[in-house]
């Protein structure tokens, strides 16, 4: 991933994961495959880990085999572990061809609630990019297309209803990634019917939940969470500090797990999906998915101790 994080492991070695105890403090969770914790998607009920795997950037690389190679494990590991989520985009790069090579193997498409976009404006080309994302994914089926940055949003989820009712996609929603967004989602929020919404947010980017994460409980949205790491400036800030010995309480032991089981210990949040590009990053950050979360308490706590860096 990026330095800091780099120095974190190495400095430490890859730190175990957390002890697999049941329960949240913040909602309702059940243990899954690996005693990931999962919560539900409003809309249906379905149960979904609580972490995901973003895919911008970190697999936007040449669709080689030795280039995809890394990639594969870390996404084998994941579903070994019990993670199932997988979130990409037709605008990161090749992101969609890797996958596309990657899931097809060891029975990975099932075991994969896959995610992808669409971020063109109009009917036809909307339409267009989407059946582009199939070919490109190698798959029948995507579970979740979202509109990308609220593109076109209400032509493209249109779009996107018409395949739902074909059974080619299973959910539907939108996405942004920074605050100044938030005014217009909230609009389309209230507007529309969605199944997911997608949203920045994390302990040193807290405005998503003023407005937005109450909206999505009381709508019933399901909520995944892009760069909960607050685009590494997260790391950045706890460079060369020491866990405080508080964390115990709600089973963290690495950074990378305080910063995301915050995010998790808020209610409405469905799943983050930070980047997860290697194999000792999957299984750190699954540790996340596992044990207590922060209460209440807890998390003002948490929210002090970085704000005072």
């Amino acid at each position: 991933m990026h330095p800091s994080r780099r120095a974190f492991l190495a400095g430490t070695g890859l730190l175990p994961l957390a002890v697999p105890l049941l329960g949240s403090a913040a909602s309702p969770a059940q243990a899954e495959a690996g005693g990931l914790l999962s919560r539900p998607i409003p809309s249906t009920g379905e149960r979904i880990p609580v972490l995901g795997i973003g895919t911008s950037r970190r697999y936007e690389v040449e669709p080689t085999p030795d280039k995809v190679a890394p990639l594969r494990e870390a996404v084998r590991r994941f579903v070994a572990l019990g993670g199932s989520v997988i979130d990409t985009a037709p605008s990161y790069g090749t992101a969609e061809d890797v996958l596309g090579l990657i899931l097809p193997q060891d029975g990975l498409r099932e075991k994969v609630f896959l995610c992808s976009k669409v971020g063109t404006p109009g009917r036809e080309a909307g339409l267009a990019e989407i059946e582009r994302s199939f070919k490109r994914l190698n798959t029948q089926t995507i579970d979740l297309v979202a509109v990308h940055n609220l593109i076109d949003t209400a032509t493209n989820l249109a779009t996107l209803r018409d395949l739902k009712a074909a059974k080619r996609i299973r959910y539907a929603g939108v996405t942004v990634w920074r605050d100044s967004q938030f005014a217009d989602l909230e609009a389309v929020m209230k507007r529309e019917t969605l199944d997911f919404i997608q949203v920045n947010y994390a302990l040193d980017d807290r405005l998503a939940a003023q407005r937005i994460l109450p909206l999505a409980a009381e709508r019933g949205m399901a909520v995944m969470v892009n760069v909960p790491f607050g685009r590494d400036r997260l790391f950045k800030a706890v460079q060369g500090r020491e866990l405080p010995p508080w964390t115990a309480e709600f089973d963290c032991a690495s950074w990378p797990q305080f910063f995301l089981k915050y995010v998790l210990g808020h209610e409405a949040v469905t799943c983050p999906i930070p980047g997860m590009a290697k194999v000792a990053y999957v299984e750190d950050n699954l540790g996340a998915a596992r044990g207590r979360m922060p209460d209440a308490a807890q998390r003002a706590r948490m929210e002090a101790f970085v704000d005072a860096l």
